[in-house]
């Protein structure tokens, strides 16, 4: 689960990983360990939410770290982590707002959080990207297609540049977490 952090989750892949690993287990056992690590408050289920057909499916979910810095004692720093580790703490601030966090689909885009207060009175999109590509416009594109008011955000660790892109804020992570 640390390698896959922010990343959809699917038991079968352990279950397959395991037996070519020459170990035994099902796949209830796998989702009987995870949630166990629910139950610990060690890692958080991210349910996915489509947009379209407005409702949370029951699979590809994603974890996140309820303090990401489990994944540097268990792993040690390693700077391919960066972005996992920024979408773990942006998940863990939406979660600290009060907000009902969701992986978003989109038919098959996929928007990083799609946060919700207020039985969805009050509603977030965010993409979360380490830098905002400069020859693309692939993490605000999946953005763009949602066609509804409510607020959108791509939080970056760029601290310059572009702050809005057809009314999309690009906000850099420390902005971000001082936002209220």
């Amino acid at each position: 689960m640390l390698d896959n952090m922010g990343k959809t989750f699917s038991g079968a892949s352990v279950v397959r990983f395991l037996k070519g690993q020459g170990r035994t287990q099902n796949i209830e056992q796998v989702y009987d360990y995870i949630r166990w690590l629910e139950e610990a408050f060690v890692v958080f289920r991210c349910q996915r939410y489509d947009l379209r057909g407005k409702e949370i499916l029951v699979t590809q979910e994603k974890y996140y770290l309820s303090d990401h810095s489990l994944l540097y004692c268990l792993k040690g720093f390693r700077g391919t982590d960066t972005a996992s580790v920024m979408e773990n703490i942006v998940y863990l601030e939406l979660r600290r707002r009060g907000y009902n966090v969701y992986v978003g689909k989109l038919y098959d885009k996929e928007i990083d959080f799609v946060a919700e207060k207020g039985k969805g009175l009050e509603k977030l999109y965010v993409q979360v990207c380490r830098s905002m590509p400069s020859a693309s416009d692939r993490e605000i594109a999946n953005l763009k297609a949602i066609r509804d008011d409510y607020q959108k955000v791509v939080v970056t660790l760029d601290k310059y540049g572009i702050d809005n892109v057809d009314g999309i804020r690009i906000i850099p992570l420390d902005r971000f977490l001082l936002d209220k």
